[in-house]
């Protein structure tokens, strides 16, 4: 399992790199990061419902509130032309970062 404070630094990237392939409400978000992780990275609700706020703030999403017959309401959040390039922004960021991290770490390398 990822710790939690790696999980809280990259939690940002993974919700808008979700958002952009399709809106989703909170849930979905949760379980796709899980899912495509391969449970080695897990968001709970206390992580995961400030951060998708404090993206709605930040106008790098938009959340509207959808009702479906027999179903609770849910909000469905999408990312916003501002996301899309806060995106694009964190993908450069967090690869120049693996990238050095790489270099001390040397991760991925056969040891002797």
């Amino acid at each position: 399992m990822v710790p939690s404070d790696l999980k809280k630094g990259s939690a940002e990237l993974l919700i808008l790199s979700l958002l952009e392939e399709r809106s989703r409400h909170g849930y979905d978000i949760a379980q796709m990061i899980e899912a495509r992780s391969e449970a080695e990275i897990t968001v709970n609700t206390a992580t995961l419902y400030p951060t998708l706020h404090a993206l709605e703030k930040g106008g790098l999403i938009k959340g509207r509130w959808l009702e479906q017959a027999g179903a609770r309401r849910r909000r469905h959040y999408h990312i916003t032309a501002a996301g899309r390039r806060a995106l694009v922004d964190q993908r450069a960021t967090w690869q120049r970062f693996l990238v050095a991290l790489n270099r001390v770490a040397r991760i991925g390398e056969i040891p002797q």
